[in-house]
């Protein structure tokens, strides 16, 4: 794969720090800060705790972007600014350029805790949304049947969440934040409560749905090999209060499978490069999944990991 790699001609570009020079964002965040106020540490009255601060970032329409970074550093925080479920207290946060100021259609969130109805079916869990925008029956049965269909649930239709596998209600809640159509889809660790198995399924089955849909998703894991797996893009966050880091840019070929990504030494490179702009100013890797086994250095750099991902400070907005 290596060969095939370099012989392609593939290598990475690092994007100015100021944007593309088109800026054709679907998603722009600048200055986000966001602060709370806690119990104080010695019990008496409250004290700000900053969750985030001087988070920066621009997303492409149709990008795929992965958010890693160690247990508490804000990451599912972002999630719920950007879903419009929280407001930054400054900062702002711009989609097709007008500010944000609440929930809305345009965003789709699938998290890991399913969130299903349980008194509705698959095919009205899925049909939810739709329901919401005032879609009509005839309309919501075609379209629930396609996105069945899209997610492998075929012949599940009547079934409800208790009857359902882990990795079957991930599907359905995938179905139902894609069946009304967001522009975005905001995802929240949705693969963290399935075994590890499952997961590798339902990985493969969101890229190739990605890959049919072309539809803008920020993903938010504590897995690197997720991260690597599914993105365009990588952003790293750092320790409370969380900032990006870095951004790492996947140069690995697409379609990609969990099969094929696992064997590769390209994979294992810019894993590598992942994990190192983790490391560094004595930040800490995030804990490995359940099922997969933690990541350590490489003992020996393979020489052309360069080639494969780019990892920049420089590149926090507009990479």
């Amino acid at each position: 794969m290596t060969s095939n790699l370099q012989e392609s001609g593939l290598r990475p570009t690092a994007f100015p720090a100021g944007g593309f020079p088109d800026g054709g964002y679907k998603m722009i965040l600048r200055d986000i800060r966001q602060e709370y106020q806690v119990r104080a540490k010695d019990g008496e009255g409250k004290e700000a705790f900053l969750a985030i601060e001087s988070f920066n970032l621009d997303v492409r329409p149709g990008e795929f972007v992965s958010i890693v970074g160690p247990s508490g550093c804000g990451k599912s925080t972002l999630l719920d600014i950007l879903a419009g479920l929280a407001r930054a207290t400054s900062g702002s946060y711009l989609i097709d350029g007008k500010e944000v100021t609440g929930p809305a259609l345009d965003r789709g969130i699938v998290m890991q805790g399913y969130a299903l109805f349980p008194w509705r079916t698959v095919r009205k869990n899925v049909e939810f949304g739709l329901e919401m925008k005032g879609v009509a029956s005839a309309e919501r049965g075609e379209i629930s049947r396609r996105f069945i269909d899209l997610v492998n649930l075929q012949g599940f239709e009547d079934r409800y969440p208790h009857e359902l596998s882990g990795g079957m209600k991930q599907r359905v809640a995938i179905a139902r934040a894609l069946a009304y159509d967001p522009e975005i889809l905001l995802m929240d660790e949705p693969f963290a409560a399935v075994d590890a198995q499952t997961r590798e399924t339902l990985q493969d089955e969101l890229m190739r749905i990605w890959d049919q849909t072309k539809k803008t998703i920020i993903f938010v894991t504590h897995s690197i090999d997720e991260a690597i797996l599914l993105a365009d893009r990588v952003v790293v966050m750092s320790t409370n209060p969380g900032r990006v880091k870095s951004v790492v840019r996947i140069v690995l070929p697409r379609p990609r499978t969990n099969q094929d990504m696992r064997a590769s030494s390209d994979f294992a490179a810019v894993r590598q490069t992942v994990w190192e702009t983790l490391q560094e100013d004595g930040g800490e890797a995030p804990p490995a999944p359940e099922g997969e086994e933690p990541f350590g250095p490489l003992r020996h750099r393979p020489p052309f990991a360069g080639q494969l991902a780019v990892a920049d400070s420089r590149l926090a907005a507009g990479s």
